[in-house]
């Protein structure tokens, strides 16, 4: 029922509101503060010093408000989303941790934190072809029409490659005051309408719904100016958990075309480092990832941040419709 989406995003939003009165301050006091690149955008300096990990805003209510609808339903189905947030934001807790004790942006290294994201991808992978999705098959939906593609044994490294690629991606999105909140807030509403009324399942739809509850929360301190950052604790968790809902949706090509900033801010890197290695110093953008880029061209901050929702927003409606047929 739509009642317990509703309920679950207003509990959410509350729980999440409450919980940054706490984890502000408590940052502020550990000192864990932001530290921001030399070479990046110079507006950003002034940042330095903001406090980090706030990703534990949204990510207390996404787990426990989650958790008390298993205890409800009776369905401990309704924790793995869960359990896929925290193993990602223990990854980006860590990496987040090391960076604030060496005090630079380098966290863990590229290779340690890629190995510790494969086996919490590998272990879901594992857990979605043996017990849940043992046809090992995927449906994409086009004007109605629902299609099935069937993998065989490039089911699991798929889905590893998902996840990967979504938990970096939103990650690389995390630039900007409200930003990377933002746009996952919008996207986990789209999947919440999606497993409500094209596929109905619970279990993703009352978990978006959260979701977009406890990143609304969330977003009363990261809104520009931002008096907390989530760190790579909210970042690859949001994106972590993105790739596993839509997998479990069992309709993973819609996050592609939904989620399609996300896919842009990640070329934009690989486009941008690929171009400066074969040119010897050359460049596409005049900074990489996207957001910034538009920064250089002098648009402001928020501006930035407004498009970039607004084209989010854009892209859901769009999947929806096309998926759906007009």
């Amino acid at each position: 029922m739509i009642n317990d989406e509703i309920i679950g995003l207003l509990i959410s939003f509350a729980v999440a509101a409450v919980s940054g009165l706490f984890v502000v301050p408590l940052m502020r006091r550990l000192k864990f503060g932001q530290v921001e690149r030399y070479n990046g955008v110079e507006s950003h300096l002034k940042k330095t010093g903001t406090p980090t990990m706030g990703g534990w805003i949204f990510l207390i209510p996404m787990i426990c408000v989650t958790g008390v609808y298993a205890i409800i339903k009776k369905d401990w189905e309704f924790i793995v989303l869960p359990a896929v947030a925290i193993l990602f934001g223990i990854v980006g807790f860590i990496d987040d941790m090391l960076k604030i004790k060496k005090k630079s942006k380098d966290g863990l290294r590229w290779w340690q934190k890629m190995a510790a994201l494969l086996v919490v991808s590998g272990a879901f992978a594992a857990y979605m072809q043996f017990f849940v999705n043992k046809s090992a098959s995927f449906k994409f939906m086009f004007l109605g029409t629902r299609y099935v593609v069937s993998l065989g044994w490039l089911y699991i490294p798929f889905v590893i490659f998902m996840m990967l690629a979504e938990s970096n991606a939103v990650n690389l999105t995390d630039g900007l005051d409200g930003l990377c909140g933002g746009c996952c807030a919008i996207v986990f509403a789209f999947f919440t309408v999606v497993t409500l009324y094209m596929f109905p399942n619970p279990r993703i739809s009352i978990f978006s719904a959260i979701s977009v509850g406890s990143l609304a929360g969330y977003m009363i301190y990261n809104y520009h100016p931002a008096k907390i950052f989530m760190g790579d604790t909210g970042s690859l968790a949001l994106g972590g958990v993105l790739g596993a809902a839509a997998i479990m949706s069992n309709h993973p090509f819609l996050l592609f075309f939904a989620g399609l900033l996300f896919v842009f801010e990640a070329l934009s890197v690989l486009l941008q480092v690929g171009f400066f290695k074969l040119t010897h110093g050359r460049r596409i953008f005049k900074m990489a990832p996207l957001h910034h880029h538009f920064e250089l061209c002098g648009w402001k901050e928020i501006t930035v941040t407004y498009v970039f929702w607004a084209f989010v927003a854009v892209c859901c409606i769009a999947t929806y419709i096309f998926a759906r047929g007009f």
